[in-house]
């Protein structure tokens, strides 16, 4: 199952949690706010997942295996407070996109970027970084890839950390 089958996904009316815990006997869903914990079904291949009426995007929310401390999602798209806080819905589908006529360069005008935010420039912003788009631009470059994708512990680690 891809990886983007795991995790929050907001669908009709609710979200479906689904995790993959293969060690585990039991995995419960922990709505923060609601102090609610329900139970998730095993799905087969160490997979568990819940679908639950009426939550949506902001619900804020960690999973309990057999028992132990709540944890954040590993594959959730949004950590407000840091890798250890909960993890809250997102639903892509609710952003209301304003570039439609934006054309992707062809293959062969790919030049990427592979750009640190935080060691890209001194303030290490998105913010001083958008500023510098321009000069980007005029070395050629057609793409830039964000580093890293995911959140993990430590200020200035900016996707290298060993942890």
């Amino acid at each position: 199952m891809p990886l983007s089958r795991f995790g929050a996904l907001p669908e009709g009316g609710g979200t479906r949690f689904r995790v993959w815990a293969p060690k585990a006997a039991r995995v419960d869903l922990v709505l923060e706010g609601e102090d609610r914990t329900l139970p998730l079904e095993a799905a087969g291949n160490g997979t568990f997942e819940r679908f639950v009426e009426g939550v949506g995007a902001g619900m804020r929310y960690r999973y309990r295996l057999d028992g132990g401390d709540a944890l954040p999602d590993p594959a959730s798209r949004f950590q407000p407070e840091g890798v250890h806080g909960p993890s809250e819905v997102v639903d892509p589908a609710a952003y209301d996109w304003t570039d439609d006529g934006w054309q992707p360069p062809t293959r062969r005008d790919l030049v990427f970027y592979e750009l640190h935010v935080g060691a890209f420039t001194p303030e290490g912003t998105f913010s001083a970084a958008a500023e510098k788009l321009e000069a980007l631009r005029d070395l050629g470059v057609t793409a830039v890839e964000l580093m890293p994708v995911a959140d993990f512990p430590g200020r200035w680690n900016w996707g290298y950390d060993g942890a």
